[in-house]
């Protein structure tokens, strides 16, 4: 697989004059890819109905004459103004009832249809336009679903399309009553077009609503998405793209994928540091200029699976951005280990945000390759260590890992409709099992919970699945790999409700949950041998053997028939023993990390990088501050330091 650079670029924010030299530019320094247009729909379409894209002819003309490969953009996240005077209920509405105004970007409900046949629109002039052109060798649907909180909508088109969605789900209104539950503080309805959006209510609204509603919401997201990359496809050869976000889940990522070729995310590791992220004042004042390190290293992985092997990084942050709550400059080096980081995760593309800084507007302050006079930025001149890194490096293709990492969008849903504890997060569940698993020095495959192909994994984490499918643990079992699960696995059925066989239900696992509890963050318990239960704790019986237990003696992690059942949330320490004793139990081989320091294998390679402000020392090798070690065999190959600025 050949790895290449680009960088998104906006031809209608700066003068004609001045693309050829942009573009020619972005050639020198080892860019191969450019992304544009997603933004540019009021450029494309001033007048309804009167369009005018002979700008856009020429700048892909520009761009391609210059040897530079086009990702084009569907302009469907920024509707121009003319757009809401003739859909003005076109607009999401907040929880609140607060319609989410023009002004920014992303003002639209997936659900309103006549805003959706717009986008069926302008979808289909490009496509027809450009399907064929030489010079777009890829495309973008939208841009970013579900950031700035605008997957869920409670706007009149929600609730109608809500109510029509329950009417296919269902069947009928005494279904949905018995599946929700709705005997329960007499909530029965008589008819659908009686059901309301959960929002508002008195106190909690039903936990079955609320997911049914998460899940229609997430439903609205695939299928608006699938009306441009089904009109794409019947225009185009090119791959069809979409850039997700990180820690965004209020859809699921792998329904969308599944209409599309490449999955593709935006990384900004200082500002998801700042915003997206629980973890100490220490760690994130360490770590202020570099970014965590393993939040990228996470949504690399779950991209890849996400697009079925293949996968970009569309947006790379290359200096100060200006949307996080503070927004320090990186280390210097740093921008090209987080490039070097994602190819060494099997990314095709890492694409630059942007090529030069905007003057104006509300991204004034958010730094690109360039500053707004064209001077090169401090990012520049790492963009062109990664490129000369890239042609040094032989084509590699991703392999498998050993342990695979279930993750479930729908788990997410569930355990924010109905978290229990203010401690309790899916996500930060799930994330703190990467975590462990890459202080082990392992190298990870994220699955989907739908996934039931699990041959070549030894072991096979899947913690807080909120509605266990037999077929996924039997699965795992076939393919002979140690299955551990939990906590919080198996809790609810698909309609939020405590299943009839009990929890947790795994087959052939003897462990009955009696009783949970969550734990506020001073009243942690201790477990025999070390490290602590937080959060969360369930009081485990059964047959199964006993293979941690608290201080008090009560059963934390329990197993059986290569089945483990982790009953309560591990804090570091723990969960670095639960990983040991696993990789030990499936025969997979531990390389433990210093602090700050991550290992990836890709195809012949193994790539070290160090998020620290200091130098480290891996197999007797010094990995630089905030640098890049690649060995091939026991042999250092590459090293990046440009940590000296």
């Amino acid at each position: 697989m050949k790895q290449e650079l680009g960088v998104c670029y906006y031809p209608e924010h700066w003068p004609e004059e001045n693309w050829a030299k942009d573009a020619a530019d972005m050639t020198a320094t080892g860019i191969r890819w450019v992304r544009i247009g997603e933004f540019a729909w009021s450029r494309m379409e001033a007048v309804p109905g009167q369009m005018t894209l002979e700008w856009l002819d020429r700048a892909i003309e520009v761009l391609g004459a210059a040897g530079l490969k086009v990702v084009l953009g569907t302009p469907t996240a920024t509707p121009p103004r003319w757009m809401i005077d003739n859909h003005p209920d076109m607009l999401a509405v907040d929880e609140n009832g607060a319609p989410r105004k023009f002004g920014s970007r992303r003002h639209y409900c997936f659900s309103h249809q006549g805003y959706r046949q717009e986008c069926a629109r302008i979808t289909q002039i490009v496509a027809e336009r450009y399907g064929k052109n030489p010079h777009v060798a890829a495309w973008q649907t939208d841009n970013e679903y579900g950031c700035h909180d605008t997957t869920i909508s409670y706007s009149e088109s929600a609730k109608v399309a809500f109510q029509n969605w329950c009417k296919a789900r269902y069947g009928s209104v005494e279904a949905l009553n018995e599946a929700w539950g709705n005997v329960f503080w007499s909530m029965e309805y008589a008819a659908f077009d009686q059901i309301d959006l959960p929002n508002l209510t008195v106190t909690d609204p039903n936990p079955a609503h609320v997911l049914a509603f998460r899940r229609f919401s997430s439903d609205q997201v695939v299928a608006f998405n699938k009306v441009q990359a089904d009109i794409l496809k019947a225009h185009t050869d090119a791959p069809l793209i979409h850039n997700y976000m990180g820690r965004i889940l209020e859809f699921d990522h792998f329904d969308v994928g599944e209409d599309l070729d490449i999955a593709s995310w935006d990384s900004y590791p200082i500002g998801f540091l700042s915003d997206r992220l629980e973890a100490t004042d220490e760690h994130k004042a360490r770590f202020l200029r570099q970014g965590d390190p393993d939040f990228q290293a996470f949504h690399h992985d779950l991209y890849r699976a996400v697009g079925k092997g293949r996968w970009w990084v569309m947006e790379q942050q290359p200096g100060p951005v200006n949307w996080a709550p503070y927004n320090p400059a990186p280390l210097p080096g740093m921008v090209a280990l987080w490039a070097l980081e994602a190819f060494a995760h099997g990314a095709e593309v890492v694409s630059y945000f942007r090529w030069r800084q905007a003057p104006f507007a509300q991204e004034q302050m958010h730094a690109g390759l360039q500053a707004p006079d064209g001077v090169d930025a401090p990012g520049m001149d790492q963009a062109r260590a990664v490129a000369g890194v890239l042609d040094m490096l032989k084509e590699q293709d991703t392999q498998q890992a050993d342990v695979a990492l279930v993750f479930d969008y729908a788990s997410d849903w569930a355990w924010k409709t109905q978290p229990q504890g203010a401690g309790f997060d899916y996500f930060r569940l799930v994330f703190s099992a990467y975590r462990g698993l890459r202080r082990a020095g392992l190298s990870v495959d994220i699955v989907s919970a739908a996934c039931r192909e699990f041959s070549g994994y030894k072991a096979v984490f899947a913690p807080g699945l909120a509605t266990l499918d037999p077929a996924l643990v039997l699965a795992i079992s076939e393919a002979d790999a140690l299955a551990v699960v939990g906590p919080r696995t198996g809790a609810i059925t698909e309609e939020f409700s405590i299943p009839a066989k009990g929890r947790p239900g795994v087959p052939s696992l003897d462990v009955r949950v009696d009783l949970i509890e969550s734990l506020p963050p001073q009243a942690g318990m201790d477990v025999s041998g070390g490290g602590k239960v937080e959060h969360w704790h369930e009081r485990l019986s059964g047959e199964a053997e006993v293979l941690l237990k608290s201080q008090d003696g009560a059963p934390v992690l329990m197993g059986q028939n290569g089945r483990w059942y982790l009953g309560s949330f591990p804090d570091e320490a723990l969960w670095d023993r639960v990983v040991s004793m696993a990789c030990e139990q499936a025969g997979v081989a531990m390389s433990p990390m210093q602090d700050g320091v991550r290992r990836r294998r890709f195809g012949s390679y193994e790539f070290v990088v160090n998020y620290n402000s200091f130098s480290a020392s891996v197999s007797g090798h010094r990995v630089p501050a905030c640098g890049v070690l690649v060995f091939e065999g026991n042999t250092p190959v590459v090293a990046c330091d440009l940590s000296s600025g």
